[in-house]
């Protein structure tokens, strides 16, 4: 397996995910170029982007890009948001927000950082969530986003095909702030057996060191108890 994980742009990597998986590519020798509102702990390229503002997630890619000679060797989408309630309760804009951060975000991204990867041979790996292949009440806008990325990273894997290679990776629910500042109706239980984000961002890794030719094609990463798979 190759271990040169090069330069990773990596979306919310402030934080959860993301920033478990800057932290793994940095153990690796790599570098993660971080893309979110907030500033990630790690000392690493970053700049600041609503994933909502396409047209900012371009220069935001570009600007990174810059800052290590143009080479780009990897995207994670890690970035996301949710907006939990029944269709008629949700906020329209809130609801929107969520398609908004998490699909067309992700679109975004990897737009940008195409023409990179394509010079580099490098790789995509997508984030959606065992809610983007199950859907539940009072998800709508999380399950249509993830479920879009689901179907957005198979075709994006046939698009790209012996050029840049793409891993959808779908994982489970995480011990990370994303269920703060929910009702509590919409929050794990306190027994619920969630994954560690380290453990997650290392699957990450391993589809970004994949050798040339190979390719780690869709991923279900949870804790062995996960309610929501299968």
């Amino acid at each position: 397996m190759n271990t040169n994980i090069g330069n990773v742009i990596i979306t919310g990597g402030a934080s959860g995910l993301g920033a478990a998986t800057v932290e793994a590519v940095v153990r690796q020798g790599g570098t993660p170029l971080v893309l979110d509102r907030s500033t990630p702990a790690a000392d690493v390229p970053y700049r600041c982007v609503d994933l909502a503002d396409t047209g900012a997630v371009e220069t935001a890619v570009a600007a990174l890009a810059d800052q290590v000679g143009g080479v780009v060797n990897g995207v994670f989408t890690a970035g996301g948001t949710d907006a939990c309630g029944k269709l008629a309760d949700v906020p329209v804009k809130d609801w929107e927000r969520v398609i908004h951060v998490n699909l067309l975000g992700t679109v975004a991204v990897v737009r940008a950082a195409l023409p990179y990867l394509r010079s580099s041979g490098g790789r995509i790996v997508t984030c959606a969530s065992t809610l983007g292949v199950k859907a539940v009440s009072d998800a709508t806008a999380y399950c249509a986003s993830k479920f879009g990325v689901v179907g957005f990273s198979r075709a994006l894997a046939a698009e790209l095909a012996g050029e840049v290679g793409v891993t959808l990776l779908i994982p489970g629910g995480m011990h990370t702030a994303f269920f703060d500042g929910r009702d509590e109706q919409y929050k794990p239980p306190a027994d619920a057996k969630l994954n560690d984000p380290a453990n997650v961002a290392q699957t990450v890794l391993f589809a970004l060191s994949q050798p040339a030719g190979c390719e780690i094609r869709e991923l279900v990463v949870c804790a062995s108890t996960e309610s929501s798979w299968p």
